[in-house]
């Protein structure tokens, strides 16, 4: 069974910094797609950044050049940088594993960013 676990979300003042970490049981973090999404009061879950098997990554426009997205395969774990925060940010933030054909969730950490 998959588990992955975020932590790492809270309160900070705009322009303020995070490190979001989101820990995979077994060692399938080097294996397959993984990605963090977003789901902010009243919007839908957003894809925010994503990192291939390769290390490809893909970004959404509205953090390109605020957000990094990497993984460190030994410790099986997935992070997101994330720097430059606006309130916009705020939002729940949840990690995505992808092992076709099933996307397996964590359960979410908060980030919330005052103006």
């Amino acid at each position: 069974q998959v588990q992955l676990v975020e932590s790492g979300g809270g309160f900070v003042q705009t322009g303020g910094q995070l490190r979001l970490s989101c820990a995979a049981s077994g060692s399938i973090v080097r294996t397959n797609i993984m990605a963090w999404y977003r789901q902010a009061p009243g919007k839908e879950r957003e894809l925010v950044a994503s990192i291939g098997v390769g290390g490809s990554t893909y970004y959404a426009d509205s953090v390109k050049g605020r957000f990094t997205i990497s993984r460190d395969n030994a410790k099986n774990t997935l992070y997101l940088q994330m720097n430059n925060l606006k309130p916009q940010d705020t939002a729940m933030y949840y990690c995505q594993l992808v092992v076709l054909p099933t996307y397996y969730w964590g359960r979410g950490t908060q980030v919330t960013v005052s103006s």
